[in-house]
């Protein structure tokens, strides 16, 4: 997607303000929500990471718990792992969209497991007591490093494996938390000696990173492979032949105490109805021009798969 400078700046302009003050509402969502204080035990709160498909899953299960007759709310664009785990532990949220992948790693830094099935396996024994998995759908969207038709031609690169010995001429852009996670900038280096030239703290695969890519500032960049605009300008994602980044299957990390026999029924039903393409076709709808309302995308999903 070609854009003038004058409108890159505004898109920049704009997700900075966003980033700034959490979204919509403005402010730290668990800050304007009471942090700290422990969701109503007749009700499920529901919270989301600060990326446009967590808070799309999370609708999707607000309206899924709502539709069942449990009681919900919400607290959506909190941020990343690192601050949003710390809340559905200490009971602010009981309720969040997860990857399998990248939670197994986050609990059990030297996790092993790349299959789908064994991730989930392995994760379900990761999880600390008071939390739970509920059954993981088919819906994968992995992280990838994502560079543009251009570089891809001009380092004949198709893969990690490919790019590896160029990493040092490019600059590769994602959100911080990139720089420690395992399967960040680490694991990069641990399995390609793939070390990038700098890094630049952007956003989860929000218009920061979209717009840096495209621009050229940064070339490359951590995306989630179900996002509508690596298509839409013709980037290549990079294949993983070393599992870098282990299988990453959508499912609701849930705590435990309000995982009744009816909520869970409720989420694994969505689960068995979510696939990839679904994912990655309700992804496009949420970016449409006219920018729908997610929970509304949300609804519009569920009515047409029955739920």
């Amino acid at each position: 997607m070609k854009r003038t400078v004058a409108g890159l700046v505004t898109v920049l302009v704009a997700a900075l303000g966003l980033t700034a003050c959490g979204g919509g509402g403005g402010g730290d969502p668990l800050a304007n929500n009471n942090t700290g204080s422990q969701s109503p035990s007749d009700t499920i709160t529901v919270g989301s990471a600060n990326f446009a498909e967590s808070q799309l899953l999370a609708e999707i299960y607000a309206a899924a718990l709502t539709k069942a007759g449990v009681k919900v709310t919400k607290k959506l664009n909190i941020g990343s792992r690192e601050t949003y785990l710390p809340a559905l532990k200490d009971g602010s949220i009981d309720l969040i969209p997860e990857y399998s992948g990248v939670l197994l790693q986050y609990f059990k830094k030297d996790a092993t497991a790349t299959s789908a099935d064994d991730v989930y396996a392995a994760l379900q024994k990761a999880v600390p007591d008071g939390l739970s998995v509920l059954d993981k759908s088919a819906a994968e969207d992995k992280d990838a490093i994502v560079v543009t038709k251009e570089t891809a031609q001009k380092y004949n690169a198709k893969s990690l494996a490919d790019l590896a010995p160029h990493c040092g001429e490019l600059v590769v852009g994602s959100a911080p938390e990139f720089q420690k996670r395992p399967d960040g900038l680490p694991g990069l280096q641990k399995n390609y000696n793939c070390t990038f030239k700098s890094f630049t703290s952007l956003d989860a695969d929000g218009p920061l990173t979209v717009a840096a890519l495209s621009q050229g500032s940064i070339q490359a960049a951590d995306m989630f492979t179900t996002d509508s605009t690596i298509e839409k300008n013709g980037w290549v994602v990079l294949e993983d032949p070393k599992f870098n980044f282990a299988a990453q299957n959508v499912l609701p990390l849930i705590n435990t105490k309000k995982a009744s026999d009816a909520v869970k029924k409720a989420l694994n039903a969505v689960s068995a109805k979510l696939d990839t393409k679904t994912l990655t076709d309700i992804n496009t709808k949420l970016a449409a021009p006219d920018k729908p309302d997610a929970s509304k995308v949300a609804s519009d999903w569920l009515a047409s798969v029955g739920l």
